[in-house]
């Protein structure tokens, strides 16, 4: 089966009325880095939640690697949201017995590696440090799990370019050829390098599902100029 992800009609509506995702239906595949972008508001965050099954569709059908969401996607999926979930009275090496005891896929050899490379010590608590420190501490924990799909959420907000560089970097160095990653970013000069695809959202829909070549070669532009010209009204 090529195509990883499958949504069908997906729609999630809150109050009953408004849909912060609407009627999208969109295939996936395998061995891709795609940016999902959009304006605040587009429901990224939302089509995101629904993926990892913290979200359930108001109506229409999702599938990840052939299956509903359930146990057995979650487990196929590693995820970084947009804000630290980590609990600060933790040293990064009890943080990594966790995910070593609850993630089957979980390469602890791998995370240390990548720990070690930025002299980021493991004995060393959470809420000693930096804004930037703990985002790069959170990346490693996901990249180090040879999961089917990937869904960062943000993963360069709020750092500094020396830090994007690192974490680009560590996507592409980390994932599996046959898995897919999916970013969610407003950063999108500095992320289009690594992108093969890209999906544009809007008001909950669907705008553009097509290849970062595609938009160089036939619209002549980078993706972040063609975003904001798909978006500037």
């Amino acid at each position: 089966m090529n195509n990883l992800i499958e949504l069908n009609a997906v729609t999630k509506s809150y109050d009953g009325k408004t849909a912060a995702v609407d009627h999208v239906t969109l295939s996936l595949p395998r061995g891709r880095i795609i940016g999902l972008l959009g304006p605040n508001g587009s429901g990224k965050t939302t089509l995101i939640k629904m993926l990892n099954g913290l979200l359930l569709p108001t109506s229409g059908e999702i599938r990840v690697c052939g299956m509903p969401i359930g146990p057995e996607t979650k487990a196929k999926v590693a995820y970084l949201p947009d804000r630290t979930y980590l609990a600060g009275n933790q040293t990064i090496t009890q943080i990594l017995d966790f995910f070593a005891d609850f993630y089957a896929d979980f390469s602890r050899e791998r995370a240390e590696q990548m720990l070690d490379s930025l002299r980021i010590d493991p004995k060393a608590h959470m809420n000693s440090l930096s804004k930037g420190t703990k985002e790069k501490v959170q990346l490693i924990l996901v990249m180090s799990r040879n999961a089917e799909l990937y869904i960062l959420d943000e993963p360069i907000a709020g750092v500094d370019p020396a830090a994007r560089d690192y974490i680009l970097h560590t996507i592409l160095s980390n994932y599996n050829p046959q898995s897919t990653v999916l970013i969610s970013t407003h950063l999108i000069s500095d992320i289009e390098q690594v992108l093969d695809e890209v999906i544009f959202m809007r008001y909950g829909r669907l705008v553009l599902y097509t290849s970062v070549e595609n938009i160089r070669r036939e619209k002549g532009k980078s993706v972040d100029a063609y975003f904001r010209e798909v978006f500037a009204c």
